[in-house]
């Protein structure tokens, strides 16, 4: 969604300048073409000479610079531009926007383009919680401004407070989430199920698995980019939450079947990538189970099957892991559940399956279509997965 964007990054006056490097460095990477607007203050802090070695491009630092591109019409930015990012965003400079000051290249880049504009503020925490600070953002945000962070922790002043650089994964995902509002899932509702769930046995242990809940998260990321309204279900994990999403956090195999059951009565599809326990203890011990007998038996009991449980007209995509007969099990998952597809890896193989960052995986259709995809990261694979779903999408049942 980034690739071949063009997009204006403004930086202001902040120590966290340093951060929007970073932030140049990765839209640059991500195949995004970066124009650097800095102001004065901004230059106190990093040189120009920095960002231009990182975009590889011309980087704006007066409305008429002779040696600049933009010098006879400095408007021509703002109109070429596909978003506008501002970060970090001052409250200073939230003030002249409010205000409608155009009096360097950030305030004409702001009135005179058309584009989406996003705003990262940093600043200390008394001065974002002034009630004129307030009153500017919340003037910004009715004329359509996007706003990530700030977030809460300690600040340049050695203060706790929130004001804080908002956080480099949350501002590209807002990035992604703002070019993507026009995608191929605009406007659809997609929830999707990731991690392992945890069955207690007692306050301190459970039965579980080693999913970590990057392919869910993934594909709840990828969605989002596409311009889908994504519900992400998950069960424990140490991953972020992704921004733009609405996340609804589980344990058990019972909690997701309830969270599931109810987020998908109005979807338009469900893609069901947890690794949902088979079974769970029939009773769980209130207090912890002492080490005291050579052996331990639990009764087991089997776990709803939450595809078969979740009712209504949505496109069904179930994951399966296998260690053996791959293609042939996936299939039979595929039948027994009713599902529209089905994602199969191997989970015998290194370079996929639980942990990793990606997945070796194979697409089986309700025709019986297999699909081998090579070795991707596991967005990209979302993304292939997400391509199937939407041509499903205009044959939903």
């Amino acid at each position: 969604m980034v690739r071949d964007k063009s997009i204006v990054l403004a930086v202001t006056g902040s120590i966290a300048v340093y951060k929007a490097a970073e932030l140049a460095s990765q839209l640059t990477q991500d195949g995004a073409k970066v124009d650097v607007v800095m102001t004065k203050a901004a230059q106190e802090f990093v040189t120009p000479l920095t960002f231009r070695a990182i975009t590889q491009r011309p980087v704006v630092t007066e409305m008429f610079d002779l040696a600049s591109e933009y010098s006879i019409e400095h408007v021509a930015l703002a109109e070429r531009a596909d978003l506008v990012v501002i970060a970090p965003a001052t409250a200073n400079v939230i003030a002249k926007m409010a205000a409608g000051i155009a009096d360097d290249m950030l305030g004409c880049t702001v009135l005179a383009t058309k584009a989406p504009i996003i705003v990262a503020p940093a600043m200390n925490v008394n001065m974002y919680q002034n009630q004129i600070t307030q009153e500017n953002i919340a003037k910004l945000k009715e004329r359509g401004c996007t706003f990530v962070g700030p977030s809460y922790g300690r600040l340049a002043t050695g203060e706790i407070g929130l004001g804080r650089f908002a956080e480099l994964d949350d501002i590209l995902g807002t990035i992604r989430q703002v070019l993507g509002r026009e995608g191929d899932l605009a406007g659809k509702r997609i929830v999707v199920s990731a991690g392992g769930t945890q069955e207690p046995m007692d306050p301190v242990r459970h039965i579980g698995n080693r999913s970590s809940g990057k392919m869910g998260y993934s594909i709840a990321e990828a969605a989002r980019d596409r311009g889908a309204l994504v519900v992400l279900v998950s069960g424990p994990t140490t991953l972020h939450p992704p921004v733009g999403v609405e996340v609804i956090q589980v344990q058990t195999a019972l909690q997701m079947r309830d969270a599931i059951v109810k987020a998908s009565a109005k979807a338009d599809a469900l893609l069901m990538a947890a690794a949902v326990s088979d079974y769970r203890p029939k009773t769980a011990a209130k207090r912890k189970i002492k080490k005291e007998l050579e052996t331990l038996s639990i009764e087991l009991v089997r776990n709803p099957d939450i595809l078969g449980e979740a009712k209504g007209d949505f496109i069904r995509v179930g994951f399966a892991a296998e260690s053996e007969d791959v293609v042939e099990n996936a299939r039979k998952k595929l039948v027994q559940k009713n599902l529209d597809l089905i994602v199969a890896n191997d989970i015998a193989a290194t370079d996929s399956g639980f942990g990793a960052d990606t997945n070796r995986v194979i697409i089986i259709d309700r025709q019986g279509k297999v699909k081998r995809l090579p070795l991707l990261s596991k967005l990209e694979v979302a993304h292939r997965v997400l391509d199937r779903v939407v041509e499903l999408l205009p044959r939903q049942r």
